[in-house]
């Protein structure tokens, strides 16, 4: 019976840490590196992938951020955590009346390469994204 479980422990251990896709410096092009350093200067990320992409996780300023980047080194948004009260007010109208007493667990503020800005509002363990005047533009499951 120990063995089994000890089975299943690693199992859904070794499931979880590949579902996080953790990635080595070592593995990220440099072309993405430098184009971070450059970016966000003096600053060690911790990298992961995302669907291709090169995501650096990192503090800065004491704010939890993140960096998108493709494989050529170019930036593709940026992410900054922010407190849920600091979501735009038709973000936390539009939770409050289509998640019916479900709480924001967690909000950030999204910069795409392009200057567009939206909010991500994690309810129910899925990501509801919105734009700039905190209008619905659709939900991305975890």
């Amino acid at each position: 019976m120990k063995k089994i479980l000890t089975g299943m422990l690693l199992s859904g251990a070794l499931s979880f840490s590949a579902f996080a896709q953790k990635l080595d410096a070592s593995k990220v092009p440099v072309h993405v590196k430098e184009a971070f350093a450059k970016k966000y200067p003096g600053i060690t990320p911790k990298w992961e992938m995302e669907k291709g992409d090169f995501e650096a996780g990192f503090k800065q300023e004491g704010h939890t951020m993140s960096a998108l980047f493709d494989s050529n080194g170019i930036m593709k948004e940026s992410e900054v955590d922010i407190k849920v009260m600091e979501l735009p007010s038709t973000v936390l109208a539009y939770v409050k009346e289509h998640y019916k007493g479900a709480t924001i667990k967690e909000a950030a503020k999204i910069t795409k390469a392009d200057g567009t800005v939206n909010y991500e509002a994690e309810v129910n363990k899925m990501d509801v994204l919105f734009d700039i005047n905190g209008k619905f533009i659709k939900e991305v499951k975890d």
